[in-house]
């Protein structure tokens, strides 16, 4: 379930992509926490504590806005696509209690039958909890799993309180057995009929 993470936050007062810049060089991250129909406050985070704040999806931050305290949880962060730091994060407003729904990673467990591969046809499951109890992934189950087996969205087990809302039919992992794709088999019936070729006299 969610670890709550606390961290000081300052208000913005300076805008634009120089100003962003700025933050960041000063070790800031650029932030705006947004809902309840509230306004937007856009405000600065503490850049290292950030960063290991937000390892996981849907992160729990208490927020204190220079003495304002407030709850929220991490909806989307902006990369830096070469050096991968975080350049903004967008943070929801919840409330202790509040239900919302978000989407989780599935992570798969255990070892399907041997000589069989499994798909993840979908890497996240939407779901409904409350916001301070969002489970950081969902566990799917394949031990033993044969080929053609099929483990829907519906078949998952999911932590007290949890309710899904994703589609109960949605396939979520595919158990199949490696087949050589059409390129290997022209290879392989080359090679053999290279084999089978008369020697050059």
């Amino acid at each position: 379930m969610s670890d709550q993470t606390t961290l000081a936050a300052t208000k913005r007062t300076e805008f634009g992509k120089g100003a962003a810049r700025r933050a960041r060089a000063a070790h800031q991250i650029p932030a705006v926490l947004y809902g309840h129909g509230t306004d937007p406050v856009h405000i600065l985070l503490p850049g290292h504590a950030t960063l290991l704040a937000t390892r996981h999806a849907n992160a729990l931050i208490a927020l204190d806005i220079e003495g304002t305290k407030e709850l929220a949880i991490v909806k989307d962060i902006q990369r830096d696509p070469v050096r991968r730091t975080i350049d903004h994060v967008d943070l929801l407003l919840v409330k202790k209690g509040e239900k919302i729904s978000v989407e989780v990673p599935v992570h798969v467990t255990g070892e399907s039958y041997p000589g069989t591969i499994h798909v993840l046809e979908h890497a996240m499951l939407a779901i409904e909890a409350e916001a301070t109890h969002l489970p950081e992934q969902i566990e799917v189950g394949i031990d033993g799993l044969e080929e053609g087996a099929v483990v829907h969205a519906s078949e998952l087990k999911l932590p007290k309180g949890v309710t899904l809302v994703t589609e109960g039919d949605t396939a979520i992992v595919v158990i199949s057995v490696p087949r050589a794709s059409a390129a290997d088999e022209a290879a392989d019936a080359a090679a053999e009929a290279a084999d089978e070729a008369p020697a050059a006299e």
